[in-house]
């Protein structure tokens, strides 16, 4: 059989190592399709500097709409980032036949829809497991090897960054500040963390994990969006005495009113696998009907891990290329015309459990004023503990029981009014992932 003719867009960090294992794996892989896979044409902005990694032989170019016309391009590799110029290209690359490859999640989360519609028109694949969390097989996992399974919820560690900063915060006792300069000095996070720290790269993912648990088309933007610099060093200290961790999750469940789309700091038991997840490291917990819950962990980022999922894609493309397209496994995993729009649950109607940290005057009647604002709202007080700060000033910990969402924003608006709380409340959900 033929090769399987690549085209490379970007020949970055992931691109290097895509053609890296193309090239250390070459053997390897042809034992597994049948088939040679090779880089046939390269598309950059540093010609030179991408010279020095592929050669003389293959055709490196700045443009990219040339790569994506070629006609001996059989799949496009799209791995300069971004929801622009990639989307540009990726369209150019289906509109010309091409089945593409990606490691973008912003891409996809943002225009993955319109993407999967001109891909299944054109009779073209689009793979994309490098694009949620690096080298673990989740997409793989869902769309085929859970596939006998209503899937009722996910939850992951699926941004490396903050879970090696919360890591860092929790085991070397640093302020969030002092981690986050660790995690750029390593490497594990961008000059600007945004994206990182604000749990918009855990959206992005959560996004297309959530359309292949349940069905429905990717919906970035109903997803609730909250990150980790608002926690501080003392609330992994007292989640630790309380028995829990807090891990920045992406949590997508289905319930009888609709679907939750969340990522948030999360409390979690501290016997809880995901607990134990620690530094840069990423895992996906998810619970099916009839196998109950697995979990996937492994290197969410770096060269080669992500390198092996984009080989991983296109191993799948070398192998069904010429399998008509209604007996291959679709991009979200159910049918096209078999997605459904399930109604996505505002944030103020899910029910959690929750962390409350406030700081108050220290004198008599506080407790009571709190409680009774809390009790007012439908919240039970599950356990709660007092520390000094200060001669005048207490820090006052509660763990509640279940409650909506809703009630609890009331409730703390209520609170935070009080002329006893001197500090900003400080609110984050308890999961049991039970």
């Amino acid at each position: 059989m033929s090769a399987l003719r690549v085209g490379l867009l970007g020949l970055g960090v992931v691109g290097s190592g895509t053609f890296k294992v193309l090239n250390s794996n070459a053997a390897e892989i042809t034992r597994r399709t049948g088939r040679q896979i090779e880089v046939v044409a390269v598309a950059v902005r540093d010609v030179d500097k991408a010279r020095e990694l592929v050669g003389d032989s293959i055709p490196v170019t700045q443009n990219g709409l040339e790569l994506v016309q070629r006609a001996d391009v059989d799949v496009v590799v799209e791995l300069i980032g971004g929801d622009t110029v990639a989307y540009e290209w990726v369209m150019a690359a289906i509109a010309n036949g091409k089945h593409v490859v990606t490691a973008n999640k912003a891409l996809l989360a943002t225009r993955g829809n319109e993407i999967f519609e001109a891909a299944r028109e054109q009779g073209v694949m689009v793979a994309y497991e490098a694009a949620v969390a690096g080298g673990i097989p989740i997409i793989k996992a869902m769309r085929e090897g859970l596939a006998a399974n209503k899937i009722e919820w996910v939850a992951g560690i699926i941004n490396g960054t903050t879970n090696y900063i919360l890591s860092e915060m929790r085991n070397a006792q640093l302020a969030f500040s002092e981690a986050l300069y660790e995690a750029q000095r390593l490497g594990f996070a961008e000059a600007d963390p945004t994206f990182d720290i604000e749990g918009v790269d855990a959206a992005h993912k959560l996004a297309l994990l959530a359309s292949l648990a349940f069905g429905i088309p990717v919906q970035f933007d109903k997803i609730y969006t909250e990150g980790i610099s608002t926690v501080a060093r003392e609330d992994l200290q007292h989640a630790d005495r309380l028995g829990y961790r807090i891990k920045l999750l992406g949590i997508a469940r289905r319930t009888p009113n609709g679907i939750e789309l969340r990522v948030h700091p999360t409390l979690i038991p501290a016997e809880q696998p995901l607990a134990n997840i620690e530094g840069a490291m990423n895992a996906v917990l998810v619970q099916g009907d009839m196998v109950g819950p697995t979990m996937y962990y492994g290197q969410g980022a770096g060269e080669l891990p992500t390198a092996s999922a984009v080989v991983a894609d296109l191993i799948d493309v070398a192998r069904l290329q010429t399998v008509k397209q209604q007996h291959q496994v679709s991009a979200l995993a159910f049918q096209a015309d078999a997605l459904i729009d399930i109604p996505i649950l505002p944030m103020t109607d899910v029910v959690s459990s929750y962390y409350l940290r406030l700081r108050v005057e220290d004198r008599p009647g506080v407790l009571a004023d709190i409680a009774r604002i809390l009790a007012d709202s439908q919240i039970s007080v599950d356990s709660m503990f007092q520390e000094p700060h200060g001669e005048e000033q207490s820090d006052i910990i509660f763990l509640t029981h279940r409650a909506v969402e809703g009630h609890v924003n009331k409730a703390l608006e209520q609170v935070q009014a009080l002329e006893l709380v001197k500090s900003k409340i400080t609110r984050i959900r308890v999961e049991s992932l039970s």
